[in-house]
């Protein structure tokens, strides 16, 4: 029954399949969304990275969006932003500096960080595309120091406040801190007793750096007066970082069953803090996980049981409404990570039975054709046995505006 459904409705696809171009995306919304976001169901397929890279080119060049973020660290990212606005530092050097995750050295992210410092060349300050990154200063085994997003947010607020306003644990900042090397210890990750998290310094920095943030906030009208508009988002971005690196660490340190489901979700909680502040900015496109991008709950396999929290997509969309926007990619094979072509009763079966190299699809539109393949409910989500690709959950497509479909995602020759 399935089968004869969606064979009727592969035979009308071209009513609902459109090119994956910016002016197919910009029909989906009544008016151009300040955030959107293209997910991606893995990480590191360069065949993605081209499809994102063309598709941000033409919103960028047509659709007036001014800023491209990235799943990669938000402080780093500094460095490419400089860049691509036309700073002294080489393309390699932005790369190799500039990205978490070792994502700097992805083919894709080289070639959009390129293209961006050429777009920009010749163009006013103000109509130049800006680079940001939005996820903290996170990687996957750990995380930073917060002595660059304290000591940044210090250097700003130093020089325009009265030394008796700002905290007493500021003079003693380095030696609550110590060495970098005792917040970064990878086997902290799995055990919470190598974590400094909670000692008596790491409680001491973040009463600082809540008082840091607070004093910021209470004299931002000077503030904002007295020092350019790029100073006063940055030192709000130390703010958030710092406040939320003390916090990631603080549970890294704590050993209830709650530790691992709270590490995720301050970390999204950042992503979140990090996408509104640019989203004040001006029209903005993000590119990220899937996980990261969506409204609904997202969760995870670990291995002390499954996690779940909500995304940095979900606290966006609560907070901009119909002002963020999330397209979805999906994909049919992926047969170098031993993923096959999906089966027919699947979302990506259906799309995969299109023919179409790629296409994009709205998502309402195809949770119809479905409803309509299906039955009443919608089929079940497509399991894969590789742990790095997450399948797209059908139920989630009412909460979804578009995906963008990949027939087949091949190895880079």
């Amino acid at each position: 029954m399935f089968n004869d459904s969606v064979e009727g409705m592969v035979t009308r696809s071209t009513d609902i399949a459109h090119r994956v171009e910016a002016a197919a995306v910009m029909r989906l919304f009544p008016s151009r969304p300040r955030l959107l976001a293209l997910g991606e169901p893995t990480h590191g397929e360069e065949a993605l990275l081209r499809v994102r890279n063309e598709l941000f080119r033409q919103l960028v060049e047509h659709e007036g969006y001014r800023t491209i973020a990235l799943e990669t660290d938000c402080l780093s990212g500094l460095l490419v932003d400089d860049y691509v606005t036309g700073g002294a530092c080489s393309l390699d050097e932005a790369m190799a500096r500039g990205f978490s995750h070792g994502w700097g050295a992805w083919a894709g992210n080289r070639a959009l960080v390129r293209w961006m410092r050429a777009f920009n060349e010749g163009r006013p300050e103000a109509d130049r595309v800006r680079f940001a990154g939005f996820d903290g200063p996170l990687e996957i085994t750990g995380a930073a120091s917060p002595r660059r997003a304290l000591t940044g947010l210090l250097d700003y607020l130093a020089p325009h406040v009265d030394a008796a306003s700002l905290p007493r644990a500021a003079a003693e900042l380095d030696r609550l801190l110590g060495a970098d090397a005792r917040w970064t210890r990878p086997e902290a990750m799995r055990d919470p007793s190598r974590s400094v998290g909670q000692s008596p310094e790491a409680a001491r920095l973040r009463l600082l750096a809540d008082d840091l943030v607070a004093l910021l906030e209470e004299r931002a009208p000077h503030l904002r007066a007295v020092t350019p508009p790029e100073d006063w988002q940055r030192a709000r971005r130390y703010g958030r970082t710092a406040t939320g690196l003390l916090r990631y660490h603080s549970w890294m340190a704590d050993d209830s069953p709650a530790r691992l489901t709270r590490l995720v979700s301050v970390r999204d909680h950042m992503m979140a803090g990090n996408l509104l502040d640019l989203a004040e900015r001006g029209p903005g496109l993000v590119s990220a996980h899937n996980g990261h991008m969506q409204r609904d709950l997202s969760s995870m396999a670990m291995d002390s049981g499954p996690v779940a929290w909500w995304s940095a997509g979900a606290l966006v969309s609560d907070r901009l409404g119909a002002d963020y926007a999330f397209l979805a990619t999906a994909l049919g094979t992926l047969r170098h990570r031993g993923v096959d072509v999906p089966p027919p009763d699947t979302a990506e079966g259906v799309l995969y039975r299109f023919g179409a190299d790629r296409c994009l699809v709205g998502a309402a539109e195809l949770a119809a054709v479905l409803r309509g393949a299906a039955g009443q409910a919608p089929p079940a989500p497509r399991v894969s046995a590789y742990f790095g690709y997450a399948p797209l959950d059908p139920a989630h497509l009412p909460r979804i505006d578009g995906v963008v479909f990949v027939r087949d995602v091949a190895p880079e020759p």
